[in-house]
């Protein structure tokens, strides 16, 4: 089975539901479309997350933050704020996710809302860097702890190079916030089959 052939088994296509403007290939649960992967890692793109819907209701509702610059979004999943930026104006989008059936959901996603500027690829934050981007987004990277410190150190070193970088999360495990700036909160209604509850708190931060 192709990663495309995947991505379209067991989902269907659904409006976002804190960013109607976009709709994504969404799995009613994880877990049959999670057998059909055969990988480790669950389905993270399959799903609208909460810090993603966060994410991209701030950089579109604050499109300056993109606007024909240079833009990662990492740990992309469904390409969610990677759709949101191009619609924000990027100049271009590199959508990068460790899941290669991720890659593939986000160019069919893509696709769908009619941005033509994302360029989707394989990105392990160990190994890869910020590619010259001048903004770097990035979502729910911290639920696990050593992501989150892979995570935070490529991050900061994006940061360092010269990027702003604006993060969203809902209050995740290790979430270093004390070491954040914080630019706005949000209630984002959430699919329960995932989320402890239906309305989480997301904040968007910026990362010096």
């Amino acid at each position: 089975m192709t990663p495309e052939v995947l991505v379209r088994s067991g989902t269907s296509w659904a409006a976002v539901p804190f960013v109607p403007e976009i709709r994504l290939l969404t799995a009613p649960e994880p877990f049959g479309l999670w057998d059909l992967t055969k990988r480790d890692a669950p389905p993270f793109w399959a799903f609208p997350w909460a810090g993603g819907q966060g994410l991209a209701r701030y950089v579109l509702d604050h499109p300056e933050v993109v606007s024909g610059r240079r833009v990662l979004d990492v740990a992309s999943g469904s390409g969610l704020v990677a759709i949101a930026a191009a619609k924000g104006g990027a100049a271009s989008v590199i959508a990068g996710d460790l899941d290669p059936n991720a890659v593939a959901a986000i160019g069919i996603n893509a696709c769908a809302n009619d941005v033509a500027a994302i360029t989707a690829r394989v990105l392990d934050f160990a190994t890869d860097d910020p590619s010259g981007a001048q903004v770097v987004l990035a979502a729910d990277v911290f639920y696990q702890r050593e992501l989150a410190e892979l995570a935070l150190r490529f991050l900061r070193g994006a940061a360092a190079s010269g990027a702003a970088v604006l993060v969203a999360d809902p209050g995740r495990a290790f979430l270093p916030a004390d070491t954040l700036t914080p630019l706005a909160s949000y209630e984002v209604p959430v699919l329960t089959v995932l989320e402890d509850k239906p309305v989480k708190t997301v904040r968007v931060y910026h990362v010096a």
